[in-house]
């Protein structure tokens, strides 16, 4: 994947997020030199935390093991993973 022309992002639902929350911590660790920049959102209210989240990853590196981090993760019950791949020419 040249990545001046290329851009993967991983778009990630999370359900039940403190029953999952290590299973992903351990997978974003494993994958984290192909991590780019990683956005975690849920909802928050000052006695509450959200067990639904959504978190966005920005990929780099070899475009199969960025791929591969995706299949992974949606192998976990309770997430789901969709990707958008951009391109453009320099």
């Amino acid at each position: 994947m040249d990545e001046r022309t290329t851009h993967i992002i991983l778009g990630i639902h999370i359900t039940r997020r403190h029953v999952n929350a290590m299973k992903i911590q351990e997978l974003l660790t494993e994958y984290g030199c192909h991590i780019k920049t990683r956005l975690g959102l849920h909802h928050v209210h000052d006695d509450i935390c959200s067990p639904d989240g959504l978190m966005l990853l920005h990929m780099c590196g070899d475009e199969d093991t960025c791929l591969e981090l995706g299949e992974k993760l949606g192998a976990i019950p309770g997430l789901v993973v969709k990707k958008m791949v951009f391109q453009h020419e320099d």
